[in-house]
C-alpha cells in the first residue's frame, strides 16, 4: 500500500483518537480548563508532560540540527534535558506547594502587586507566541509534504484541529489528549530509529548502535558509524561531523539560556498543578523525566543516520538517478537543485571545496515542475544568486520526517513518522495556547481588572482568548524567523531572561521585593528581544556580537542582568510585609518543622 494511504489512515486514526478524547473530557469548570481538576494520576501527568515537553522542536528539528551541527548541537541536548532536571529538583515541588494556577498568578501574589502579575502575563504571552510559532511551523511541514498542501494550508488545518481540542476540553482535555499523543510521537520516532540502527549498524538499540561499526550494503565495514560519517563529511570539503564550530562562550551560553529557559517555561510549569499533592509533582517529574530520555537519547544516533544517508544517497549523483523521496520533498520546497554547471550532476560540497550557501534564502520556485523544467527535469528557482558551486538546498527541519524515506523503509513507517510529527507539533502548541489564554482570563481579567466575573464568565474569556490565541500563532507559524529550533530556543531565551530570576528569588531569598522583581523582569525581557531583533531583523552582523554570543545564547546575559537589578533594587527598597516572608518560609522549608504538621494533608498552603 502506499505512503499516502498510511499516512492518511494512521494521521486519521490519531487525530479521532484525540477529539474523540477532548469530547470526553471537556472541561466544565475553570479549575478543569486551567489545572484539569487537579486530579491526574502521576505517571499519566509524566506522559502528559513530556508530550507537552517534547514539542515540534524535539521531534522535527532537533535531530536535524545535530545532523548539520555535529558536536554543536549537543548544546539542545544538554540545555533541555538539564534543565528538565533543575525545574522537576528546584523549581516544580515548591511552585506547586504554593498552589497558584499559573506563573503570573504565583509572581502577583508572591511579589504582592498587580503590576508584577501585569508584567509576568506579558512575558507568559510573548515566551508563548514566540514557541509556539516553531509548533505551528513543525505541522505545516508535516501536512505540507505528507497530505499534499502547501505549508500556509499545513499551519491552517493544524490550526483548526488545536482550536479544537485546546477551546473545547481545556487543560483536562488537553492532558489526556497529550497522553495519547505521547504514546504516539514516541512510538513513531524510536521505530524508524531502531530500523536505521539494524540497517546501518546491526544493533537494535539506536543508543548502542551509533557507537557500533557501520555495515554498508550489508557488509560490516570494520569503521565506526562516527568515523565513517566524518570521513564522508571531508570528503565533501565539510568540517568533521565531530568537530565544532561554535565559540566555547557561545556553547556554553546557549546550553544555559535552554537550561533556565526550560525552568521559566510557563507551560511546562502549570503540568504540576495538574495532580493532586506535592508528592505526586514530585512523582510526575520523574516518571517525565524518564519518558523524555527515551527519545532524548535517541536523537543523536537519528542525526547520524539520517545526515550518512543523505551524503551517501544524493552528492555527487546525477539527478535523473535520485530517488522517489528527493523529488517528493523538492516539491514542499524544503530540499531544492540548482545545475549551476549545466552537468546535471548535484554538487554538494563544503566551502573546503568551493561550496558555501546554495541559496540566498528560502528556495523560490518559478512556477510547477511541468510549467518550469530545467534541461534534465529539475524545478528551475528565481532566486539562486549566490556565486559558488554548491548546488543543494535542505532545510534542516525535514531530516527526521524524511528520514525513513532515505533509508528506503517501509511506507507504513513514512506514515508513522507524519502521525508522530503531528502530535509533538499539536501536544506543545495545546499547552501553549492554554498558557496564553489563562493569563489573559484567569490572570488579566479575574486577578487584576474584573475580580467580580463569574466562572462562567471567565471560562468564556479564556475559550475566546484561546481562539484568537490560535490565529495569532498560525500567522507566526506562516511567517516564523528560523528554523523550528531556531524558534524555540529564542523562547527560551527570553524565559530565561524574565521568569527564571524571579522565581528563584521568589523561592529561595524571602527578602526579595516586588519593586526589585518588576525591575529585573522588565530588564531582562528588553535586553534578550532588542539584541534578538537587532540580530534577526535589522541586519546586525556577526562581528557585532557581544562577546561572540548569538541571539540564541543572549538570554544567558539578560538573566545575569535581571538578577543583578532584582538584586540591587530590593537591597534599596523596603522589606516584603512580614505575611509574604512567612509565606514563603513555609512553601521553602518542609512541613515537619511545624506543629501543626499532619501526614495526611498535602495540599497546596497558598488560598
Amino acid at each position: 500500500m502506499s505512503v499516502d494511504f498510511w499516512t492518511y489512515l494512521l494521521v486519521g486514526l490519531s487525530f479521532a483518537l484525540y477529539i474523540g478524547i477532548a469530547l470526553w473530557s471537556r472541561a466544565g469548570s475553570t479549575k478543569e480548563f486551567y489545572v484539569a481538576g487537579g486530579g491526574v494520576p502521576p505517571v499519566a501527568n509524566g506522559m502528559a508532560t513530556a508530550a507537552d515537553w517534547m514539542s515540534a522542536a524535539s521531534f522535527i528539528s532537533m535531530a536535524g540540527i545535530i545532523a548539520f551541527a555535529g558536536r554543536d548541537g549537543s548544546r539542545f541536548l544538554m540545555g533541555w534535558t538539564g534543565g528538565y532536571v533543575l525545574l522537576a529538583l528546584l523549581l516544580a515541588p515548591y511552585l506547586r506547594r504554593f498552589g497558584k494556577y499559573t506563573v503570573p498568578d504565583f509572581i502577583g501574589d508572591r511579589y504582592y502587586s498587580k503590576f508584577a502579575r501585569v508584567v509576568a502575563i506579558f512575558c507568559a504571552i510573548f515566551v508563548s507566541f514566540t514557541y509556539v510559532a516553531g509548533q505551528m511551523r513543525g505541522v505545516g511541514l508535516v501536512f505540507g509534504r505528507y497530505l499534499g498542501v502547501s505549508v500556509e494550508w499545513g499551519v491552517v488545518i493544524g490550526m483548526c484541529i488545536v482550536f479544537f481540542y485546546a477551546v473545547l476540553g481545556g487543560m483536562k482535555g488537553i492532558t489526556y489528549t497529550q497522553v495519547a499523543q505521547f504514546c504516539v510521537l514516541i512510538f513513531a520516532y524510536m521505530v524508524p530509529a531502531i530500523f536505521l540502527s539494524i540497517m546501518m549498524t546491526g544493533n537494535m538499540v539506536p543508543q548502542f548502535g551509533l557507537g557500533g561499526d557501520a555495515i554498508v550494503d550489508g557488509v560490516a565495514t570494520g569503521q565506526s558509524v562516527l568515523s565513517r560519517l566524518d570521513g564522508l563529511s571531508e570528503e565533501l570539503g565539510f568540517a568533521k561531523y565531530t568537530d565544532g564550530t561554535l565559540s566555547t562562550i557561545d556553547l556554553f551560553c546557549i546550553t544555559l539560556a535552554l537550561m533556565a529557559g526550560t525552568a521559566g517555561l510557563p507551560h511546562v510549569i502549570v503540568r504540576f498543578y495538574t495532580v493532586k499533592k506535592v508528592a505526586d509533582a514530585r512523582k510526575s517529574a520523574f516518571w517525565a523525566l524518564l519518558f523524555i530520555a527515551i527519545l532524548y537519547t535517541a536523537a543523536p544516533a537519528v542525526a547520524v543516520f539520517a545526515r550518512t544517508n543523505l551524503l551517501d544517497t544524493i552528492p555527487g549523483k546525477h539527478y535523473s538517478e535520485t530517488p522517489e523521496w528527493f523529488k517528493n520533498w523538492e516539491d514542499t520546497g524544503l530540499i531544492a537543485w540548482v545545475d549551476k554547471n549545466e552537468d546535471g550532476v548535484i554538487q554538494y560540497l563544503g566551502k573546503d571545496k568551493d561550496g558555501g550557501a546554495a541559496f540566498v534564502g528560502k528556495p523560490d520556485y518559478a512556477g510547477t515542475r511541468k510549467e518550469a523544467s530545467g534541461a534534465v527535469g529539475q524545478r528551475i528557482l528565481k532566486n539562486d544568486i549566490t556565486a559558488n558551486a554548491n548546488e543543494l538546498y535542505i532545510d534542516r527541519d525535514i531530516m527526521v520526517l524524511a528520514n525513513p524515506e532515505i533509508g528506503g523503509l517501509p511506507n507504513w513507517v513514512i506514515g508513522l513518522i507524519a502521525a508522530g510529527g503531528l502530535a509533538a507539533a499539536l501536544s506543545t502548541a495545546a499547552g501553549l495556547l492554554l498558557v496564553i489564554s489563562s493569563s489573559v482570563s484567569h490572570d488579566l481579567l479575574k486577578k487584576t481588572y474584573m475580580p467580580d466575573i463569574s466562572e462562567k464568565g471567565e471560562l468564556k474569556a479564556a475559550r475566546i482568548a484561546a481562539g484568537v490565541a490560535v490565529c495569532v500563532a498560525g500567522y507566526f507559524g506562516i511567517n516564523p524567523p528560523g528554523f523550528v529550533a531556531s524558534v524555540v530556543a529564542l523562547a527560551f531565551g527570553l524565559a530565561a531572561s524574565s521568569f527564571f530570576p524571579a522565581i528563584i528569588l521568589g523561592i529561595f531569598w524571602k527578602r526579595t521585593t516586588s519593586q526589585g522583581a518588576i525591575a529585573g523582569m522588565v530588564t531582562g525581557i528588553a535586553f534578550t528581544t532588542a539584541y534578538i531583533i537587532y540580530f534577526k531583523f535589522m541586519g546586525g552582523t556577526k562581528d557585532q556580537l557581544w562577546f561572540g554570543i548569538s541571539p540564541e545564547g543572549i538570554g544567558s546575559l539578560g538573566m545575569v542582568l535581571n538578577f543583578i537589578v532584582t538584586t540591587t533594587v530590593t537591597l534599596m527598597t523596603p522589606a516584603p510585609p512580614a505575611a509574604i516572608q512567612e509565606l514563603v518560609q513555609r512553601v521553602r522549608v518542609p512541613r515537619t518543622s511545624y506543629d501543626d504538621y499532619n501526614p495526611d494533608d498535602d495540599q497546596p498552603i497558598a488560598h
